[in-house]
């Protein structure tokens, strides 16, 4: 059975890519890198059977390929995939240049660019956002539909000590104890 990649849902080509292929050199596909972002800090997106033991560290692997990894549209698609991405771009210690520049080179502009603009909305006060999207070229708006809502990139809830009201938290890897 076909499963198609990010590129053909968002209506292009896919390429070549440098990443995936220094992924898969390291021997991960799609789900060695989605367990490689919960071993790096992503515990929201963990399915509870990851191996406690690192796949590979961050000098091997920097959390800014990981992120474009999971990004990138030759990458097949799945939003929980797309989501571990979203939440890996903005990981501690990312430069937004090195970011852009990665993102250009895996074709992966268009995700990229609309994890930012949702990361500018739910956090304005973050000059990481504004970093990001002013490297960034522009892109096109993907096709409605094939990148998760905005909101899947944070957790929300109605409620909070202090009762009822809307709290937003950008959802990103978190250092572990």
């Amino acid at each position: 059975m076909h499963v198609p990649t990010l590129a053909e849902k968002l209506g292009t080509t896919a390429h070549l890519s440098p990443l995936l292929q220094k992924a898969r050199r390291l021997g991960f596909g799609p789900r060695e890198l989605e367990i490689l972002a919960v071993q790096r800090g992503c515990s929201h997106y963990s399915t509870g059977d990851e191996p406690s033991i690192p796949l590979t560290d961050e000098t091997t692997f920097p959390n800014e390929e990981l992120a474009v990894a999971l990004l990138c549209p030759a990458l097949r698609y799945d939003p929980h995939t797309i989501r571990c991405g979203a939440a890996m771009l903005s990981a501690p210690g990312n430069r937004p240049k090195r970011l852009a520049r990665l993102l250009r080179m895996e074709r992966a502009v268009q995700p990229g660019r609309q994890i930012a603009e949702a990361g500018h909305h739910f956090e304005p006060e973050n000059p990481f956002w504004n970093q990001l999207l002013d490297a960034l070229p522009p892109s096109p708006s993907p096709i409605p539909g094939v990148l998760p809502h905005p909101t899947r990139y944070v957790s929300m809830t109605g409620f909070t000590r202090n009762g009822p009201g809307l709290w937003t938290r950008w959802i990103r890897p978190t250092s572990k104890p």
